[in-house]
């Protein structure tokens, strides 16, 4: 008999590979996490005695942990703008500082000031600097050094502070965000078997009814150089687009979801905090004190037009997100150092973290993250 051209031998492991990256591709999904968290990926003796190549961490109370609590869903409430009674002059916040911009679109370093002793007007007029700049380094600041509560409580007066469904918390302070990676940590190869990059360009949260508005992260220890934060301007990217296709893009509706961001922390056997909701929100949203419209869509969280059939949606939803991703003229790449704050308006832009240090070093930030109002457009101006 001749012998068959199919070694059944052979063929059981292509199935066996086949499983196995089937089982990997339900973990990809439409969410993509370079940072995946949880308890099991955090190493707590390297982070708080060391390890044979790193110190131990330099703020060890702000270390994440996962308390397998269930907060209840989010109430709305009425929002506040304390950028629309700031003096655009800003005699409060820059009277001492020093400005340098970052690019021509988007960014700027500041130096000179401790945003921590800031008066009221001070704080006003904060909000309205940083919706201008969309985003703003603060360098050589206290954040990291004041008791959680008191950045809790700076923070707060810019809205209530959102919980974060899924991330790691310090103990007894659910309302701080955590983005850590410990020591020694070696996942980053890990993911890039899977990815060619680590991009992920979003806005924080948006599925929440009342995403972020002016948002805080502090470095509290990160490796030497790598780890950047990449921020693009989604007004200046509003604006590039013609009048034509401008027009067409207003009264469209998508829908954002937090459903996947929970399978993945599930997934990876971490937890979940509150049940996951999906909202509706403009693709084109305007800023309540600047009067800017931005592009409201992320791919991150963005799952459907409204209306428009899958394939539709998914044409015009790519075709935004590449052009948020490819227009490098309104991106801002902020460099962390030690003691630095970086301010932000979710409003306006979209930004991503990048993983691109591999010496095993560890990355540890806290982000502040005050809800701000439901997104709205006004009437399209052409």
């Amino acid at each position: 008999m001749a012998p068959g051209l199919i070694d059944p031998i052979a063929d059981r492991t292509v199935d066996v590979q086949a499983e196995t990256i089937t089982a990997k591709d339900k973990l990809q999904s439409t969410y993509k996490e370079a940072f995946a968290q949880g308890a099991k990926t955090t190493n707590y003796d390297a982070e708080l005695n060391g390890s044979g190549k790193h110190a131990p961490a330099k703020y060890p109370h702000y270390l994440p942990y996962w308390e397998d609590v269930k907060y209840p869903a989010l109430e709305p409430f009425e929002a506040v703008q304390p950028g629309k009674d700031a003096d655009p002059s800003f005699p409060n916040l820059l009277a001492n500082a020093e400005v340098k911009d970052v690019t021509a679109n988007i960014g700027a370093e500041v130096s000179g000031i401790q945003l921590s002793k800031l008066n009221k007007a001070g704080k006003d007029e904060l909000a309205l600097f940083v919706a201008q700049k969309k985003v703003v380094a603060f360098r050589n600041q206290d954040f990291a050094d004041l008791p959680i509560q008191e950045a809790l409580d700076f923070a707060e007066y810019y809205g209530p502070s959102h919980i974060h469904q899924a991330s790691g918390a310090p103990k007894g302070f659910p309302r701080v965000h955590l983005v850590h990676r410990s020591a020694d940590d070696t996942t980053a190869n890990d993911f890039f078997q899977e990815r060619t990059n680590s991009i992920t360009w979003h806005t924080d949260v948006s599925f929440e009814m009342q995403p972020p508005g002016t948002t805080f992260l502090y470095l509290l220890d990160g490796p030497a150089a790598g780890g950047d934060t990449l921020f693009g301007n989604m007004a200046v990217a509003y604006q590039r687009l013609s009048p034509a296709f401008q027009q067409r893009l207003h009264g469209l509706k998508a829908v954002h979801s937090g459903h996947e961001q929970a399978a993945s922390a599930l997934a990876r056997k971490s937890i979940v905090r509150r049940e996951p909701v999906s909202n509706v929100h403009p693709i084109v949203r305007t800023h309540p004190v600047t009067g800017e419209k931005a592009l409201y869509v992320n791919p991150q969280f963005t799952r459907r037009i409204v209306g428009f059939k899958k394939e539709e949606s998914d044409m015009l939803l790519q075709f935004l997100y590449n052009h948020i991703a490819l227009c490098a003229d309104l991106q801002a790449r902020m460099k962390w150092e030690a003691k630095t704050v970086i301010v932000w308006d979710n409003r306006v832009t979209a930004h991503t973290a990048i993983l691109d240090w591999q010496d095993g070093s560890r990355r540890h930030l806290a982000r502040l993250t005050p809800q701000a109002e439901r997104p709205y457009e006004t009437p399209f101006e052409g």
